[in-house]
């Protein structure tokens, strides 16, 4: 079988984006496991080679994704204008061309010519517009695949914290905490730590909202009126999900250490604790959708960028992440596949080979089950 295509699009080319990407694919362990497939521009690839001096990095240019070829790095021309970049400013123009490769490796992952994709980070401030707006690459990319409830998660290897709500104001927050939707952010994320992460019964902690998770109704009473419900009507289904905890507590005394996720309130909650404990080696993945986005956990970094010396460990574990999670992906639909399909697949297989026929493959079974 063909190595997996792995799409990363190139975020915002001012910033660190470009030369992290660089760095990890010269990594000679990478194509052992998956062939990149950069969308962005061969000239300002150029441009970020140029600067950093860098004499060893091959790439092959393709037209299109029917022109990438295994065994190297691919770079496909998500637009064809010449672009002088400058590095380590923000500027508007470049703010369009990273959602043009954006949405470019959105195509090929929605028609199935790359099996996943790792985003490269962009300036949301750049991207956003009154005719687009544009709140993060996780949402975009959600509302891409209508009808998905997805949820915003950080991961490292010992610690994996999902969001009921992304990039919102706090003064939005409470509003935004029904029961319903803490409901769906924790069914998507049992869902995911066991078909993405390979955990059959997930152990997953609830964060409170208030300070001391209000303290039985003393700083606020979203903890009674929406979070317990939500985490009650999955303990009477015997669903290892507990809480609320309060916040500070909670990393302070490392008692995430004794679950296999977090769901966190906000985005803040969340994220403090997580870079603090993992960052630069952390990943962000975007669970619940029927494709696999991973990212790394920094920002543009336009201070460091083009100086050769932002650290690609991110970036890097970005694309293990997405291979592992396909992985295990293709294990768990392995695992729960109807036996009667199955067993159906195997006699037509035998037959048809017993014909003379081409034999069927594992691949084609897998989608002709889905």
């Amino acid at each position: 079988m063909k190595k997996p295509r792995i799409g990363i699009s190139i975020g915002d080319l001012n910033g660190v984006g470009a030369e992290v990407t660089i760095k990890a694919i010269m990594d000679k362990r990478m194509m052992n496991f998956f062939t990149p497939v950069i969308y962005g521009s061969v000239d300002s690839l150029k441009q970020h080679i140029k600067k950093l001096r860098i004499k060893d990095f091959k790439f092959h240019a393709a037209a299109n994704i029917d022109e990438v070829k295994d065994g190297i790095c691919n770079v496909i021309d998500a637009w064809f204008d010449e672009v002088n970049l400058n590095i380590g400013k923000p500027e508007a123009k470049v703010g369009k061309l990273a959602l043009d490769a954006f949405d470019a490796a959105i195509l090929d992952l929605f028609n199935q010519s790359i099996h996943g994709m790792v985003t490269a980070p962009l300036n949301k401030n750049l991207v956003n517009s009154k005719e687009l707006p544009f709140h993060g690459q996780t949402e975009y990319l959600a509302d891409k695949f209508a009808g998905s409830t997805s949820l915003m998660m950080l991961v490292n290897e010992g610690l994996r914290v999902g969001l009921v709500t992304n990039h919102e104001p706090i003064s939005k927050v409470s509003s935004l905490l029904t029961q319903e939707r803490i409901e769906k952010k924790i069914a998507v994320m049992l869902e995911s730590l066991k078909q993405d992460f390979g955990i059959s019964n997930p152990k997953l902690a609830v964060l409170g909202l208030n300070p001391h998770a209000s303290d039985g109704g003393l700083f606020g009473t979203e903890e009674q009126e929406v979070i317990k419900p939500a985490i009650e009507k999955y303990r009477k289904q015997n669903k290892m999900v507990f809480g609320p905890y309060p916040a500070d507590g909670f990393f302070g005394n490392r008692t995430y250490a004794k679950f296999d996720g977090v769901l966190a309130m906000y985005h803040d909650q969340g994220l403090v604790a997580f870079k603090a404990l993992s960052f630069g080696k952390g990943v962000n993945f975007t669970a619940g959708l029927p494709v696999v986005r991973t990212s790394p956990d920094h920002g543009t970094a336009y201070d460091i960028a083009g100086k050769g010396i932002a650290s690609e460990d991110s970036m890097r574990t970005a694309m293990y992440t997405a291979l592992d999670i396909l992985r295990n992906r293709a294990d768990y639909s392995e695992m729960y596949a109807n036996p009667l399909l199955k067993r159906d697949f195997v006699q037509k297989e035998e037959v048809v080979t017993e014909a003379g026929e081409v034999k069927i493959s594992r691949e084609n079974n897998n989608a002709e089950q889905d």
